[in-house]
Formats: structure tokens, C-alpha cells, sequence
């Protein structure tokens, strides 16, 4: 039997399998960094839609309250008494369509960076009308919504600031 012919049946040294799998864990090595980093820009994205999602229903509501299309009780700002009520929707108090419910959001979305465990709607800070802009604080009704997460994002601003 020819000696190249057999060296090419028998397949490859335990030394070859050594370095092509050290090649390998080394690339692997150098990739989950660039994963991470893709991960955590999709649940930015994913919070910037949220943030987008639940402010837009809120000053769909609040525009409507303005309007006199959703009752607003006297003293009352306007805005919702909470995420819920978004969902959940509110009497048109319109004499044309009295009686039916308006709805501004299917579902609460969830922030991306909160505890999977918690309900969508407790996963958000919440901010009242009357608190100030440099400590918001939940209240009577729901003026604007925050991440609960204290981490930084990719650009270096906090995620709560968004």
C-alpha cells in the first residue's frame, strides 16, 4: 500500500484536532463581546418603541380629555389614573357614540430592562403631573413613564432619563 495513500485514509492527528479547536475557542472568544453588544442594542431599540408606544397613549388621552371626549372629573389633569386605564379604556362621552369604550393602547408594553418576572405595567416608573421634572415621583395620574433600570446605555446615558 502506497504511504500517502494511507496517510490520507486515516484522517487527522489528535495535534491538528488541537489546534483547529483552539482556533475555534479563540474566534468563539472574540465574538461574545460583539454579541452581547448586538443583544443589548435590540433591548435599547426595544425600549425606545416602548417609551414611544406608552407616551403617544398618553397624550392620545390627553388630547382627548382636552378635547371633552373622555370624562376628566373637576381638579383632575387630564391624564390617566394609570397604565391600566389605557388599556383597559375609557367611556366616550361623545353624544354620537356615548357609551363606547376608547382604548389607546392593546397591551402595556414591557421595559426590556425590568425584572421578567414582574407585570408590564409595574416594570415602568411612573411620573405624575404634579411631580417636578428633577424628581419625578407616581402620583394621582400618569404624566409620563421612565425605565426602572439604572444601568447605562450604549451611548452612555442612563436608561431612567430616556
Amino acid at each position: 500500500m502506497n504511504p500517502l495513500r494511507c496517510r490520507l485514509a486515516c484522517g487527522f492527528t489528535l495535534i491538528e484536532l488541537l489546534v483547529v479547536m483552539a482556533v475555534l475557542g479563540v474566534l468563539a472568544a472574540a465574538v461574545m463581546p460583539l454579541g452581547e453588544t448586538l443583544m443589548r442594542a435590540q433591548k435599547e431599540r426595544e425600549l425606545r418603541q416602548a417609551l414611544w408606544e406608552i407616551r403617544g397613549a398618553i397624550d392620545e388621552y390627553k388630547r382627548m380629555s382636552q378635547a371633552r371626549t373622555v370624562a376628566v372629573a373637576e381638579g383632575q389633569s387630564g391624564y390617566p389614573a394609570s397604565l391600566a386605564a389605557l388599556v383597559e379604556g375609557v367611556p366616550d362621552t361623545r353624544p354620537q357614540t356615548q357609551g363606547q369604550m376608547l382604548y389607546f393602547l392593546r397591551r402595556v408594553p414591557r421595559d426590556p430592562f425590568a425584572d421578567p418576572w414582574l407585570a408590564a405595567e409595574k416594570t415602568w416608573r411612573l411620573r405624575s403631573f404634579a411631580s417636578p421634572p428633577d424628581k419625578p415621583l407616581p402620583g394621582d395620574d400618569v404624566y409620563d413613564v421612565r425605565s426602572s433600570s439604572d444601568a447605562v446605555a450604549l451611548d452612555g446615558s442612563p436608561y431612567a432619563t430616556w
